[in-house]
C-alpha cells in the first residue's frame, strides 16, 4: 500500500468516526432522556438533556470530519482549487460549531460564566 491510498484510508476512517459520533451521540441521547423519562424527570429536562447530548456529539463529530477533510486535502497533492473547497468547508462547518457552542453553553466563548 503506498502513502496516497494509506492517507485516503486515515482520512475516510476518521470521517467514519465522526459520523459514527454523531449517530451514537444521538441514540445515546434517546435512549437516556427516555429512560429518565420514564423513570421520573420533568419534560422540559428531558428535552434540555436531549439537546445538550446531542449538540455535543454533533460538535464532536464536526471536528472528525474537519480532521478527515484536512487530512485527505492537505497531504495529498494540494491544488488551488482543493485548498479552496478545503477552506470554504472548514469555514462552514467551524460556523456551524461555534453557532452550536454558542446555543448550547448559552454565551459567546469571550463571556464568562
Amino acid at each position: 500500500m503506498d502513502l496516497d491510498t494509506t492517507i485516503r484510508w486515515t482520512g475516510t476512517l476518521i470521517d467514519a468516526a465522526g459520523v459514527a459520533v454523531i449517530a451514537l451521540g444521538v441514540v445515546a441521547a434517546t435512549v437516556k432522556v427516555l429512560h429518565r423519562a420514564a423513570v421520573r424527570s420533568l419534560p422540559g429536562d428531558t428535552y434540555h438533556e436531549f439537546r445538550e447530548i446531542v449538540g455535543r456529539s454533533i460538535l464532536l463529530g464536526l471536528e472528525l470530519l474537519v480532521a478527515g477533510d484536512i487530512i485527505r486535502t492537505v497531504a495529498i497533492r494540494p491544488t488551488f482549487s482543493s485548498v479552496g473547497v478545503l477552506v470554504v468547508i472548514v469555514l462552514v462547518r467551524t460556523f456551524l460549531s461555534w453557532t452550536l457552542e454558542v446555543e448550547l453553553s448559552g454565551r459567546f466563548p469571550w463571556q464568562r460564566r
